[in-house]
């Protein structure tokens, strides 16, 4: 809703300034207004005649605008309208909107940010300025486990100094909550929405509809000397799609290729998460400030998915003759003999997050300051990821086949399928193995009538720092010396259990108690399969379950712990010199890392595995430049230099080593180029990758939140980590029935740093409030961005790659109109295609081309001013108002879809108070 801000009718210096205190500032490394502009703070006190009135969008802008312009660093800030209100319902999809920044979807909603082209694995995630932990196997931090009830902005740096501990060669995210000394006065604020999704309901046990509720204080005592601020988020938020899943497109000759099989289904959702806030500051006096601070999240993800995978050419059907093909793609045809695996699968996900931190600062005397700083930040996340098979026929080649016609349509996109039998008969699909995919290690046959992964992660960080600020008179303002020591441990363990129906070898009718009516695969043209209550009866205990690392050493060589100790010592120095303000220093950066993890082998008996450990130790140096210069008034350019470090991806850090041993190659003389050793491998060793960066840009800033800016950056990247051949010592290594080994050496496929390359581009943004062409157009405004990036990043001197996450072009806009209490705001984000990381088996990265897609939201809303109903609000607000699909695609060739993603259209409808 749109809440009531009061900024100074003269915009100034000052009045940016005093902006500033309804945003929160970060633990460290934030410029704060100091003297004659710090006592500026607007309050409700003031007469009315003094102020104008700026409420929700605008305010918001207005902040952030204020913000970037005061940073000496480059930077993009989203500010909240006020206490507990961003401008979008995640912070994933306000950070979407801001210059060079683009988000990946899942489920339909903003999950990851890539910056500047920049995979999420390149950018920090900071919580009030600490690095937080995250809930996948390697460093994006999924930004949907924070409530964007709870947080009050955030401020990208797109150019470090000195003073930012976490940097990335992307960008660093700090997500901030409220300081309520800052904040300056008492508030409380409830609301309640409803959402709904436009595609109905799915599946019979997911509901369409949703809500999130939210509720936050501020208080402070009356000498304004202790401040406290409480906040409680609730989310049960609802998400449906039809997907279109293929296996990939073989060749029938050489010049022709075909759909090689096809999983399509219905997913239904349930994303119910609960957040807490707490902040607790105390400022008895100018010299001793403290504030404490803590963050809580769990986060369950409730998925049901009911789809037919069909075997095609890759299978026993037969693509029979006659069919239509275009330019070298079949469109239109038959395949016999299909025997398809019914799904009713079942994901649960669960994630605990706790984030907290102690500032204090102390003033020795009028220019010392020392300041402390602690945090721990932690998350524990399982999953549980269940597969149920019906099928006409136990083992392949068994039971009813279906003769199935398909047709794909022009352009690419979903395949629809004319069937020939009853997918919802369920006398027809019983429980069972149907194509004989598992037999156990070999003791089995047709052993897999399901299927449950199981991958548990926990990640923990705690750190501490120390630093030292002197100020100065004159131009040079300040230097900080201080150190950081960071200590951070994550691990994932990778489990796996095939599903034995206790009825085997029988084939088992589901019971009817357990049935739901059929469901609908109308998307494709299947108008019913059967559906039943599949967590039930699996926790019915109607399964035996088999480890499958018994016989597969994946699920080992999976699983590790990383260990990383990081010492940082920095010094950095403030200038502020009339038109030139700015900042220069060093960062001095120890790692200690290590890793544990197995070296995995199945000699054709059972997995044998060893325990591996590996690490290394070293230094590197990270100099700083950020510079300002007011070129005229209100006019600046900027300039930022830097050495920036990414570390690498925890699952490249772990040391897990899956290799073979070929017997026949183990004869006497046998060297590196006929070893009888073989394997893929990690490596603990790896340093970071490291990269020298220069920014310029110019900008020009005019009336309220009025501002245009564009710029140019460069990244070289000193080095990239890619796979490359490397021997390997197996010496110790079990072999298949004790074999001698004749040699000891082997190649290996192995992470590796080697040659780099370039990111470069371009951005421009601008935010136009049109009161500043005619004042009977206050109220209306836009704000919109653009950029451009591309790589030069080869592996081995080959071409240049496909970056992850890089989208060449990327655009955002906003219109708004806000008066009188009245809001309306319509926003869209267009990404032009783009390397996509999807999750597959064992949270294991799968790399695929995703088309270009735009994005389009709006809300409109009404808060009443005056009156028994002053601070009550309401809004509707519709998302993806286009049904824009997520499509990825093979070979180059957007016919050939990967994954087709429809998620269809969120509405939700809500109410808020504010008093």
């Amino acid at each position: 809703m749109a809440i009531r801000s009061k900024l100074a009718a003269t915009i100034s210096m000052s009045a940016f300034a005093a902006a500033l205190g309804t945003v929160a500032a970060p633990a460290y490394g934030q410029e704060e207004p100091t003297g004659e502009d710090a006592n500026l703070v607007t309050t409700e006190e003031e007469d009315a005649d003094d102020v104008i009135v700026v409420t929700g969008i605008r305010a918001s802008i207005d902040n952030s605008v204020a913000r970037k312009r005061e940073n000496t660093s480059m930077v993009e800030v989203v500010s909240a309208e006020d206490l507990g209100k961003l401008p979008d319902l995640s912070i994933a999809e306000s950070l979407s909107r801001l210059p060079g920044l683009a988000t990946q979807r899942l489920d339909g909603r903003a999950n990851v940010v890539s910056i500047r082209g920049l995979a999420p694995d390149f950018t920090t995630t900071l919580l009030n300025g600490r690095e937080q932990v995250s809930a996948n196997n390697n460093r994006g931090v999924e930004l949907d486990q924070y409530p964007s009830e709870l947080l009050n902005g955030a401020v990208v740096y797109k150019t470090p100094d000195a003073m930012l501990v976490g940097q990335a060669l992307g960008g660093t995210i700090d997500m901030q909550t409220v300081r309520p000394l800052q904040y300056g006065r008492t508030q409380f604020v409830v609301g309640v929405r409803g959402e709904m999704n436009d595609l109905g309901r799915l599946n019979p046990d997911i509901s369409d509809k949703g809500y999130r509720a939210n509720i936050s204080y501020v208080g402070q005592n009356d000498a304004g000397t202790l401040g406290w601020a409480l906040g409680y988020a609730r989310m049960q938020s609802p998400t449906q799609e039809e997907r279109w899943n293929a296996w990939g497109y073989p060749n029938v000759d050489d010049d022709t290729q075909v759909i090689g099989g096809a999983k399509p289904y219905v997913k239904s959702n349930k994303l119910k998460r609960d957040g807490v806030m707490g902040v607790l500051e105390f400022e008895p006096n100018d010299k001793f400030h403290t504030t404490l601070d803590g963050y809580w999240s769990q986060f369950n993800d409730t998925q049901r998915l009911r789809g037919i995978e069909l075997p095609l050419y890759w299978s026993a059907a037969s693509l029979q003759p006659g069919y239509s093909e275009a330019d070298g793609l079949v469109t239109q045809g038959q395949f016999n003999n299909v025997e398809a695996v019914m799904r009713n699968d079942v994901v649960n996900r669960d994630s605990e997050i706790f984030a907290g931190g102690l500032n204090t600062e102390f003033a020795a005397t009028d220019r010392l300051t020392f300041e402390l700083d602690l945090s721990y930040s932690e998350l524990k996340k399982t999953e549980e990821n269940l597969e149920i098979y019906l099928g006409t026929g136990r083992g392949g080649g068994v039971g009813a086949t279906d003769n199935l016609g398909f047709t794909m349509p022009a352009g690419g996109g979903v395949i629809t399928f004319d069937p020939s039998i009853d997918y919802s008969d369920p006398n027809l699909f019983v429980i069972t193995d149907p194509q004989g995919w598992n037999s156990c290690g070999g003791a089995v046959p047709n052993c897999q009538d399901g299927f449950v992964n199981r991958p548990r992660i926990k990640d923990r960080l705690q750190s501490i720092r120390l630093q030292a600020i002197q100020a100065f008179d004159g131009d040079l303002e300040n230097i900080t010396v201080g150190v950081n020591y960071s200590d951070r441990r994550k691990q994932l363990i990778d489990e796996g259990f095939v599903l034995t129906h206790k009825d085997y070898p029988a084939d088992t009718p589901v019971p009817s108690d357990y049935l739901y009516d059929p469901v609908s695969l109308g998307f494709i043209g299947i108008p019913g399969m059967v559906a039943f209550d599949s967590w039930r009866y699996y926790n019915d205990d109607n399964y035996d379950l088999t480890n499958e690392a018994l016989w597969t050493p994946g699920r080992l060589t999976n699983s590790y712990i990383v260990n990383e100790k990081v010492l940082t010592g920095f010094v950095q120095a403030n200038v502020d010199a009339g038109p030139l303000r700015g900042n220069v220093g060093l960062q001095i950066v120890h790692t200690d890392q290590s890793a544990d993890g197995y070296a995995a082998f199945n000699p054709g008996s059972g997995t044998v595995s060893t325990p591996i450990s590996d690490g290394d130790k070293y230094t590197n140096a990270l100099p700083s430049l950020n510079v300002a210069y007011e070129v005229a008034p209100e006019t600046f350019i900027r300039f930022g230099a830097a050495r920036m470090l990414a570390r690498a991806r925890m699952d490249q850090l772990n040391p897990g080593v899956g290799y073979g041993f070929n017997e026949a190659n183990n004869v006497p003389g046998a060297d590196i180029n006929m070893s009888p050793w073989s394997g893929t491998i990690g490596n603990a060793r790896l340093r970071p990758l490291l990269a020298m960066t220069l920014d310029l840009a110019i900008e020009k800033y005019f009336g309220r939140g009025g501002y245009v800016s564009a710029g140019v950056f460069d990244k070289y990247l000193e080095n990239w980590i890619y796979r490359q051949d490397n021997v390997f010592d197996f010496t110790g290594y079990p072999t298949p029935g004790g074999v001698e080994p004749t040699y000891d050496f082997g190649i290996v496929s192995q992470w590796q740093n080697g040659r780099g390359g370039r990111v470069y581009g371009a951005e421009a943004s601008a935010s136009l409030p049109f009161e500043i062409f005619s004042s009977a157009l206050d109220g209306f405004g836009v704000f919109a961005s653009g950029s451009y990036t591309k790589s030069e990043v080869r592996e081995g001197g080959a071409d240049p790659i496909a970056m992850p996450g890089l989208s060449r072009w990327v655009a955002n806009g906003t219109v708004y109109f806000e008066k009188a209490g009245f809001e309306a705001r319509a926003s869209a984000r267009y990404r032009s295609r783009f390397l996509a990381e999807v999750s597959g088996l064992s949270l294991a990265r799968d790399k695929i081309d995703a088309r270009a897609e735009t994005v389009i939201d709006a809300q409109i809303g009404y808060t009443f001013q005056e009156g028994m109903l002053e601070g009550l609000g309401v809004v509707l607000q519709g998302s993806n108002l286009t049904n824009e699909p997520f499509i990825t695609y093979y070979n180059g060739d957007i016919r050939q879809v990967r994954d087709y993603q429809n998620y269809g259209r969120n509405f939700s409808v809500g109410v808020s108070y504010k008093f």
